[in-house]
């Protein structure tokens, strides 16, 4: 797994696309041809041109952010939330509790806790509780700022 970075905008942009089941295979094809317009009603407010510009610097790096996963450069609390919604279908004050140091009590499948501990910047941390009643297949973690 390379260490992958990409801005929180250019991660927004792909997890949409994965939220409308466009598989890493075609999103790769678009790029290639620069045909993006099938994108256009998925998110009429991002500019799906730059991924179009990210892939073009570097298409394996690109391809590499796609398959084995991505960094944010600098993540917000409220970017936070949006690629926990977007990326693994959890909710602010349903799924986990906020505070004005971090998310704590998030519930995540144990498959995708690397995926999580991947796309974190270097100003969160993640710690995992021991409170998950012996199911190895969920983890309880808080992530906080540091």
């Amino acid at each position: 797994m390379g260490n992958n970075k990409i801005s929180m905008m250019d991660a927004y942009m792909i997890e949409a696309l994965r939220t409308n089941n466009i598989p890493n295979d075609d999103i790769l094809t678009l790029l290639e041809k620069k045909d993006i317009s099938s994108w256009e009603n998925i998110k009429p407010k991002f500019d799906f041109n730059e991924l179009i510009k990210l892939y073009e610097q570097d298409k394996s790096g690109f391809k590499s952010v796609l398959v084995d996963g991505y960094t944010v450069k600098f993540l917000t609390m409220n970017g936070l939330k949006n690629l926990l919604k977007m990326k693994f279908d959890k909710i602010a004050e349903q799924d986990y509790e906020i505070s004005d140091t971090g998310i704590h009590h998030l519930e995540i499948e144990t498959e995708n806790f690397a995926a999580l501990q991947q796309l974190l910047s270097i100003n969160w941390i993640i710690e995992e509780l021991n409170d998950t009643d012996n199911d190895s297949s969920k983890k309880i973690v808080n992530i906080q700022l540091v």
